[in-house]
C-alpha cells in the first residue's frame, strides 16, 4: 500500500510537469524540478503550493524523521527463533534490526514472517541465520533523495548512521512517505492522539520545534536540540524527571520580539511523563504572573480620631 501511494504521488507530480515518472523519480534534481514548476503555465496556484510543500518536506534530513535508537527494538543474532518469537509477539513492528554485539553492530534485519511464519525452520535456528541485508543511510541525507534511493533499491528499512559511524536510529519507507504526504494509518496503528491547538496543551516530547510552534503557538529558542524534550533537557542542564518545570520567556534575544497575544509571564513547560530517560509528554501553559502586592498603610492616631464627613 505504501509503495502504491508513492507511485501514485510520483505519477501525479510528473504528469503535471509533463515529464516521465522514471525521470521524476531518478533523474530530475530539486533545482530542475523547481525550474519546471516555475516554467509550467498549466499549473494552478493549488498545484504549485502542493508541489512546493513536497519539495520543502523532501529537503528535511533523515535524522529528523527516523525512530531514534532508544526506541528501536533490536534482536540479538544469537537468539533462537523460539526466543525471538516470544519477543516479537509483544511488539507491533514488522521488521527488526539484528545486532551482533552492541546496537552499533547491526548485521541486518529480520521480517516478522521470518520469525512467526516459517514452520519449516528448526526452533533452535538463530536469528542471525535468517538475517537479511539492511541498507544504511547517513543522518544528513535528505528525505526526498533517501526515498528515491530506497524505492529504487527496493529497501523498506534503513539503519541511520551518525557522523561517528554509530547507529542513530532506523527509518522506514513509510516514515519517508509520511514526511512528504502526511500520516498513513493501517490496521496495526493505534488511534492517534488528538492534536491540541493552542494552550494549555499536552504534547509529545519528540515533537520538533517547528511542529511544536504550529500546535501551541509557542516559539522555542534554537539550540543544540531538535525536539521539545531536547529543549527541556538543555534548559535543565541534566536528565529530566517527572514534574520538572522550564519557563519560556517572551522577547528573547534574536527574536522579533513578543507577539501581541504572548502572555506577559511567558509560558511554562512541565515534564509530565518519561519513557526511560526520554521526555515522553510535556504540558504547556501560560506562566502565571503573581499579582503585585499592594501595601496598606495603617492609619495614624490623628487620622483615626478625625471625624468622618466633609471637611
Amino acid at each position: 500500500m505504501v509503495v502504491r501511494a508513492a507511485d501514485a504521488a510520483t505519477r501525479v507530480v510528473t504528469a503535471l510537469l509533463g515529464a516521465s515518472p522514471a525521470a521524476g523519480r531518478e533523474r530530475i534534481s530539486e533545482a530542475e524540478l523547481r525550474d519546471l514548476v516555475a516554467a509550467n503555465t498549466l499549473l494552478d496556484p493549488v498545484e504549485r503550493r502542493i508541489i512546493d510543500e513536497v519539495l520543502v518536506a523532501g529537503a528535511s534530513l533523515v535524522r529528523k524523521v527516523m525512530m531514534p535508537r532508544t526506541e528501536v527494538v533490536f534482536l540479538s543474532a544469537g537468539l533462537t527463533i523460539a526466543e525471538a518469537e516470544r519477543l516479537v509477539r509483544a511488539e507491533t513492528h514488522t521488521r527488526y534490526p539484528v545486532v551482533d554485539g552492541t546496537h552499533d553492530d547491526v548485521v541486518g534485519f529480520v521480517h516478522l514472517r521470518d520469525v512467526l511464519l516459517r514452520p519449516d525452520v528448526d526452533p533452535c535456528t538463530t536469528v542471525g541465520e535468517l538475517t537479511r541485508e539492511v541498507k544504511r543511510l547517513p543522518g544528513s541525507k535528505r528525505v526526498l533523495a533517501a526515498l528515491s534511493e530506497m524505492r529504487r533499491e527496493r529497501h523498506h528499512l534503513a539503519v541511520v548512521v551518525d557522523e561517528y559511524g554509530g547507529t542513530a536510529g532506523i527509518v522506514t519507507l513509510e516514515d519517508l512517505i509520511e514526511e512528504l504526504i502526511g500520516e498513513i494509518h493501517d490496521e496495526y496503528d493505534t488511534d492517534p492522539d488528538p492534536v491540541h491547538v493552542g494552550l494549555p496543551a499536552v504534547v509529545d516530547g519528540r515533537l520538533n520545534l517547528a511542529d511544536f510552534a504550529e500546535h501551541t503557538g509557542v516559539r522555542l529558542p534554537p539550540g543544540p536540540y531538535e525536539t521539545v524534550g531536547g529543549f527541556v533537557m538543555a534548559a535543565l542542564g541534566r536528565l529530566p524527571v517527572a514534574g520538572d518545570e522550564v519557563p519560556v520567556t517572551v522577547g528573547r534575544p534574536g527574536d522579533d520580539g513578543p507577539e501581541p497575544d504572548d502572555p506577559p509571564g511567558g509560558w511554562l513547560l512541565r515534564v509530565l511523563t518519561l519513557e526511560g530517560r526520554r521526555v515522553a509528554r510535556v504540558t504547556v501553559a501560560d506562566a502565571r504572573v503573581p499579582e503585585p502586592r499592594r501595601e496598606v498603610t495603617a492609619p495614624t492616631p490623628v487620622e483615626r480620631s478625625r471625624p468622618a464627613g466633609p471637611s
